[in-house]
């Protein structure tokens, strides 16, 4: 293999090695366990079940928000730095170490001695290392190949994580998760003797999202280096004062800055699907745990094909016409999920023990996989197009602060609509603006960019 395919096979290692952060940690398995366990503890204390899981799913909402405050303030100035520089590598050691610490710190959430605020805070430090350390990561894209290319490895990079995260679900399910009948999706007692009394069998997501993101990371750093000669050699105080002069001439960018709010408001609506998907499965659908694993791994190998499909449509197309696309499916599928209960779909009644909110709800599963698989390859494509070549790692981090600067937004709107209402179905409507929002601004975005940024 030569050395320039080495560096796209690292650089798609790191999509392989962080997924599970979000198929298992944040979706799936432990932020329906939060809920599941958190809501359990309320119901201990003598709150009303419906009022302790609308109380849950706010509580996650809002230990989101100040996570993602965290990463909006800091993602711009450290990409700044990451720029003048030229090392991009320390970086993602750093926030890889970040990463390991908080989804291991995340096995001490036992119902017995459930601590909230420890169990955000461990969270909260690996999600906010996942997302640094994805930053980095973007920022080497435009070296990877010809511009012609590049929807190509972004798509096929992210069909590959999406590959990484099924795989990491299934062992999850079939060798540690118990179901109701104290075995795992393989007919087996949970390994390494993982009592699901205490939620070990659930709890153990942390250490394995840990040790699979050590193991996987092995390539990337192996195959990917920093190029020579890349940084513009000023110092830190220099890059934030470059930093303040990108951000006051945004608007002279129009295109730039049209897409930069655009994305702003669509990505939070997908992270909030994705965050609370799982959440409201549990929580409104009654659904196990287990049920939950099983709808994650068909919706992540939707994501993994239509991925790796929408990088060729990108090739062809463009980035935008895939975008908007990926947007309407969504917007559509968020009206379906809000229609959903056990007993009804769109407002029309349903016969006691009906499988049709089951089944359509499996069916959105499909249709935010598939369509936010492609929307986050097609977007990473998009920034290449719109950013400034020479401060790439800059222009990763605007994006990521208008992924952030509003990513408080959906799970706050979330929770403070489920706060108020006191129904998770009405929590999640929210999506639904947000996703229009940032198909309205997609208007004033040209698909090939501005002639200079």
């Amino acid at each position: 293999m030569g050395s320039e395919k080495r560096r796209i096979w690292g650089w798609w290692f790191f999509d392989w090695a962080s997924q599970p952060y979000n198929t298992l940690m944040l979706t799936f398995i432990f932020g329906p366990y939060f809920a599941q366990t958190a809501a359990g503890v309320m119901i201990e204390g003598g709150m009303a079940e419906t009022a302790a899981k609308a109380q849950a799913q706010a509580m996650w909402g809002y230990g989101l928000t100040v996570a993602g405050i965290a990463i909006a303030v800091l993602a711009p100035i450290l990409g700044a730095i990451a720029d003048s520089s030229g090392k991009r590598l320390s970086w993602i050691w750093l926030f890889s170490a970040m990463y390991v610490l908080g989804a291991f710190g995340t096995w001490w959430s036992a119902p017995q001695e459930f601590s909230a605020v420890f169990v955000l805070m461990m969270f909260g430090i690996g999600l906010i290392g996942m997302e640094f350390a994805t930053i980095f990561t973007n920022s080497y894209l435009p070296s990877l190949g010809p511009k012609r290319e590049l929807g190509r490895i972004s798509g096929s990079g992210w069909a590959f994580g999406y590959v990484g995260g099924v795989l990491a679900l299934a062992i999850m399910l079939a060798l540690f998760q118990a179901g109701d009948n104290g075995r795992t999706m393989a007919g087996l007692m949970p390994v390494l003797g993982l009592d699901p009394a205490t939620g070990e069998d659930t709890r153990a997501v942390g250490p394995f999202t840990a040790i699979w993101y050590v193991v996987f990371m092995i390539p990337f750093f192996l195959w990917v280096r920093d190029e020579p000669g890349q940084g513009t050699g000023t110092g830190a105080s220099a890059a934030l004062r470059d930093l303040w002069r990108t951000l006051r001439g945004l608007p002279k960018h129009p295109s730039l800055l049209a897409y930069l709010g655009s994305s702003m408001f669509y990505r939070d609506a997908l992270n909030g699907m994705y965050t609370f998907g799982g959440i409201y499965a549990l929580g409104v659908l009654n659904w196990s745990i287990m049920e939950i694993g099983i709808f994650g791994i068909i919706a992540a190998i939707s994501g993994a094909l239509f991925a790796w499909i929408g990088g060729y449509a990108d090739r062809a197309f463009g980035p935008k016409p895939v975008i908007v696309f990926s947007c309407f499916v969504l917007m559509a599928t968020a009206l379906l999920i809000v229609s959903l209960s056990p007993t009804s779909v769109m407002g029309i009644a349903l016969p006691e023990g009906s499988s049709l909110p089951s089944i359509l709800f499996y069916v959105a599963g499909v249709l935010i996989g598939a369509a936010g698989g492609s929307l986050q390859s097609a977007s990473r494509n998009m920034l290449t197009r719109q950013g400034n070549p020479a401060r790439m790692t800059e222009a990763f981090g605007l994006y990521a602060l208008s992924g952030k600067a509003t990513s408080f937004l959906a799970p706050f709107l979330i929770g403070l609509a489920t706060d108020l209402s006191g129904s998770q179905r009405v929590g999640a409507s929210p999506l639904i603006a947000l996703f229009a929002i940032g198909l309205v601004m997609l208007v004033w975005v040209k698909p090939q960019g501005e002639d200079s940024v």
